[in-house]
């Protein structure tokens, strides 16, 4: 598995350490995923960009929000935020 590293805003990394699992494992169950090509999906995924910003405030999110996002992306190539978020 090949991760790209990114600086992420300290404040937030503990959300996102709690968000990411429940992503993982929705990958997983509805996508058939192993853990590890789970994990890089979402890893390396548009949406984890934006998850790390903190100034997006998309980590605010509930994780089956956030799923949801990801499929569209994996899906379309485009992702749609909620409104009060962008």
């Amino acid at each position: 598995m090949v991760r790209k590293v990114r600086i992420m805003d300290k404040s937030i990394s503990p959300v996102i350490a709690m968000i990411t699992p429940g992503i993982i494992h929705l990958l997983m169950d509805n996508r058939g995923l192993s853990i590890e090509d789970a994990a890089e999906t979402l890893y390396n995924s548009e949406l984890y960009k934006v998850l790390e910003t903190e100034s997006t405030k998309v980590w605010r999110l509930s994780y089956p929000l956030l799923y949801d996002m990801l499929t569209e992306e994996l899906d379309t190539g485009s992702i749609t935020y909620p409104e009060e978020q962008m």
